[in-house]
């Protein structure tokens, strides 16, 4: 994500490395390669234009203090400028009413539906919400079936109606059903087509007069670039939609719409969404994108997606084992699964500062952990609480049903005990008080 527009930053950055102070002429060249570095990002010419005459205003305008060297300052004054250019703040959903619609839109293709089931996914489990999923896509029977196999997965009812060629009929009578079974939330998933026409409009503005939505989100693709801003304008000045949702962020897309979109149709983009999970939905906060961008890393996000998985009462009893140095396979394999339930592993590292750049070329895939499940799942359930006992005929079996050679058993066992001694080290200088990394849920 932004690899491309973080390193032509990085690069612009640079100009600066080893000045004394910052002065107007090399605040030029800097600002000059930022301007560059977001145009190449599809960054419309006139935005970045506007964005870097902003960056030299204010750089200008600084001193600079002793213990922040001019490359420092000019990276703190683009991360601002980025965030407010995003909108500044993040914008909350507005969740007021019996029940509160939702009507999302956007071309064929940008993710409509999966966002839809993400979105009442989000609703349901960290909002508490009761939500109804709407089929009112009358033209591909696919996308009918996929919002259908998506509901049952998060367990969410939909509404469908096969014959019912009306979408404005079918929202009115999804809405009616909702309000006779209490659902909180409708969600109304509507027509796509490949490219802006007249009937697409006409029917999501018709669907839209007539039940009154509390929130219009339109759904973008990211790696359409300057298009999606494009696209947005004529959604927009249509549909007078209340936010933005960028999919496919974790593809090569090179950042243009994140940037642009919030500033040419003056609407807040309210999520970002990354893969085809169901709980890869993320709230849209500027700071913390212009952070990413800038490859300063995102740790407040990194550390709200641990708490979403982290159980108070699981905790203080893996703090008890590992304090009498009986933390096992058992335990280590529930913390692998807690960790795959964030996301995506690689997304997750770039989240640290320094790293996302470090290892912008490794592929790093989601099964990194098949190859430690297997081992710990061809041990015995005696043997995983036990671990001490496993001798070599037990290594060489557990090899053989994870297929695995003798050598990867003794490295991963290790590497185990080798983890076990670290967190004895860690808790003795911790004392009482609990382990440290362990957070509370807020």
């Amino acid at each position: 994500m932004f690899d491309n527009l973080s390193e032509r930053l990085e690069s612009a950055f640079k100009q600066l490395k080893g000045e004394g102070r910052i002065n107007e002429i090399n605040i030029a060249t800097t600002v000059k390669e930022i301007r560059r570095a977001l145009v190449d990002a599809d960054v419309n010419y006139k935005i970045a234009k506007e964005f870097t005459d902003k960056v030299k205003e204010k750089a200008m305008g600084e001193k600079v203090l002793t213990s922040v060297s001019p490359g420092q300052l000019m990276v703190k004054i683009v991360k601002d400028e980025l965030a407010q250019l995003m909108g500044g703040k993040e914008s909350e959903l507005n969740l007021t009413g019996k029940p509160v619609v939702i009507l999302i839109a956007g071309l064929q293709g940008s993710g409509k539906t999966t966002f839809s089931g993400k979105l009442a996914n989000f609703l349901k489990s960290k909002k508490g919400r009761n939500p109804l999923l709407v089929a009112a896509d009358i033209y591909r029977p696919a996308a009918m079936e996929q919002l259908r196999v998506l509901g049952e997965q998060i367990k969410v009812p939909v509404y469908i109606e096969l014959e019912n060629k009306s979408a404005v009929s079918i929202a009115l009578n999804a809405i009616a059903q909702a309000k006779q079974n209490g659902n909180g939330v409708v969600i109304i998933d509507t027509a796509g087509r490949l490219a802006i026409d007249e009937m697409m409009m006409k029917e999501v503005a018709d669907i839209k007069a007539a039940v009154s939505p509390h929130e219009i989100l339109f759904v973008v693709d990211s790696m359409t670039g300057q298009d999606a801003v494009n696209t947005a304008k004529a959604f927009n000045d249509r549909l007078d939609f209340t936010g933005v949702v960028l999919t496919k962020l974790d593809g090569d897309t090179r950042g243009g719409a994140a940037i642009s979109i919030r500033y040419t149709v003056d609407k807040p983009i309210k999520f970002v969404s990354m893969g085809e999970k169901l709980d890869a939905l993320d709230i849209f906060y500027p700071e913390r994108m212009a952070q990413r961008i800038l490859g300063m890393g995102d740790i407040t996000t990194l550390v709200e997606r641990a708490q979403a998985q982290f159980d108070e009462v699981q905790a203080k009893k893996l703090e008890k084992k590992i304090r009498a140095n009986k933390f096992d396979f058992e335990d280590f394999k529930e913390q692998l699964n807690q960790i795959k339930k964030m996301g995506n592993i690689k997304d997750l590292l770039a989240m640290i500062p320094g790293v996302g750049k470090a290892i912008k070329e490794i592929d790093i895939s989601d099964d990194a952990f098949k190859g430690i499940e297997a081992m710990i799942n061809s041990m015995t359930p005696y043997e995983r609480s036990n671990p001490d006992i496993i001798d070599g005929s037990r290594r060489k079996r557990i090899a053989l049903g994870s297929g695995k050679d003798v050598a990867e058993v003794n490295a991963f066992m290790k590497q185990f005990e080798q983890m076990k001694q670290m967190m004895g080290m860690m808790n003795k200088m911790k004392g009482p008080g609990g382990m440290p990394g362990m957070m509370p849920r807020r």
